[in-house]
């Protein structure tokens, strides 16, 4: 239409803008020539048109083929979806269920990875336990040999297997049959000297070994590191020495052992003796040792006096008692005069003189004679008390300055160093040991020798009584 249009317009351009010389005929030549073009135009749109419906129903017929495929497609693309669906749901529902599984079958790892690194520990330290039990061995030094794959599980640098727990297992049930194997034969051993030599072994099982060198007998130590057996620097006692050397020639069934694998044997060689401790006490063992000394004597000069003094009361108060029923109280002067030295014989003879009085009179005499004897007995007994008080504060004191001694070293060198400390602690433990080793035999003895004291003065006055009585009877009698 639109070319048609233009066309129209173009042709009445054409005619107005024309000559008007033969205007009519060109008039019907355009005309024709229009008319055809119309027809020509007609044609044209005919066949444009057929061609556009053609072509617009061939785009509906692929429009609905199209929308036939998508909706097919939409609908499978749904069925999909909805498999998919609950193909999600399904898998969800496995994934939780997946997920308690994993948490249980976790959790079960964990207690099972704990149970076997608890069980690796356990056999790490059991074949710990066992190597230390077979290095400790004399038995080892005599001929015997240490599994080598101990070290590498008790390292960690091997995962232990059931092949190494049954090896650990077997080490074990042969460390028990050691336990019980003693052993006697030649060997090398390392003497007090320090010098190699082949002497008599016997190894009691793991706890200790014992050697025979000629006339020497002796304790053995197994040293681990070097895997050798060497002397003690200290003999045993000459008793000890005797059943070993026995037990080693087959004349006895019982040996001395060390059932602590050698740790009392090596405290036999570390033992001081007093005269060793002495020294590390300072200079207030001095004075406590001078206390010691003044108490002996006192002790050693009260016991010969109070022997000196002892006498049967019982005799002599029977003798007097027969001779004053005779009236013979010159004999009774005389039984008293034969025990001069004695305090209850001369209680008596000063009775026996008095013996006119009135009894008050008598019993003041006699009691006046016990008097005069209880200062003699009783001489230096409050200084014993003294003295044995007196022991106990030096050694308080020397406690003291002591640990005065160790607290300067410490703010001096800090504690590092304990051996730089031990100065200070052995005055302080020996003189509060020494002490107290004093006190207590000193007070010990001034109880015993009060006790003694009290029972010759309770002899006295007993003996003193039975005499007034013994008197004022024979007066009566006569």
């Amino acid at each position: 239409m639109k070319r048609l249009t233009c066309f129209i317009l173009f042709a009445l351009l054409a005619v107005l803008l024309a000559p008007p010389a033969g205007f009519g005929q060109d008039m019907r030549e355009l005309s024709i020539e229009a008319r055809k073009e119309r027809e020509a135009l007609r044609r044209q749109i005919a066949e444009e048109k057929a061609a556009a419906q053609k072509a617009a129903a061939q785009s509906r017929e692929a429009i609905v083929r199209d929308r036939k495929k998508l909706r097919a497609a939409l609908d499978r693309l749904q069925a999909e979806n909805s498999r998919l669906k609950a193909d999600i749901e399904k898998l969800s529902k496995e994934q939780k269920t997946l997920s308690l599984t994993e948490q249980a079958v976790t959790g079960k790892l964990k207690k099972k990875k704990g149970m076997v690194k608890e069980l690796v520990g356990v056999i790490r330290v059991n074949a710990k336990d066992i190597d230390a039990l077979l290095a400790k061995n004399p038995q080892t030094a005599a001929g015997g040999t240490r599994p080598s794959f101990l070290d590498a599980v008790a390292e960690k640098s091997r995962f232990p297997g059931m092949q190494e727990v049954r090896d650990m297992a077997d080490a074990l049930f042969e460390q028990i049959r050691q336990t019980g194997a003693v052993t006697l034969e030649k060997g090398r051993i390392i003497d007090r000297a320090g010098k190699t030599v082949q002497a008599e072994v016997l190894a009691l099982g793991p706890f200790s070994a014992a050697y025979k060198k000629g006339e020497e007998t002796g304790f053995l130590n197994f040293s681990p590191a070097g895997g050798k057996l060497y002397a003690l620097s200290e003999l045993p006692s000459g008793r000890m020495q005797s059943r070993i050397a026995e037990y080693m020639n087959g004349e006895s069934r019982a040996v001395p052992i060390d059932i602590t694998r050698g740790a009392a044997l090596r405290q036999l060689t570390h033992q001081l003796d007093i005269l060793e401790m002495v020294p590390k006490g300072g200079l207030l063992v001095w004075p406590i040792l001078a206390v010691l000394a003044i108490g002996l004597l006192i002790v050693l000069e009260r016991v010969i006096f109070l022997f000196r003094k002892r006498l049967d009361p019982n005799s002599l108060i029977n003798r007097i008692e027969s001779l004053a029923g005779e009236n013979k109280w010159s004999e009774c002067t005389q039984a008293c005069a034969a025990y001069a030295g004695k305090p209850v014989a001369r209680v008596l003879q000063a009775g026996i003189r008095c013996c006119h009085m009135e009894r008050e009179e008598m019993e003041n005499a006699l009691q006046e004679a016990i008097l005069r004897e209880i200062p003699s007995m009783e001489r230096f007994l409050s200084t014993l008390g003294m003295l044995a008080a007196i022991a106990p504060l030096l050694g308080l004191l020397g406690t003291v300055t002591g640990m005065i001694d160790t607290f300067h070293v410490i703010t001096l060198h800090g504690t590092g160093d304990p051996r730089l400390m031990s100065g200070g602690i052995s005055e302080a433990l020996v003189t509060t040991m020494l002490g107290l080793s004093v006190a207590i035999p000193l007070m010990l003895s001034q109880t015993l020798l009060n006790r003694s004291v009290d029972k010759t003065i309770g002899q006295m006055e007993e003996k003193a009584v039975a005499l007034v009585n013994i008197v004022h009877k024979s007066r009566r009698a006569s």
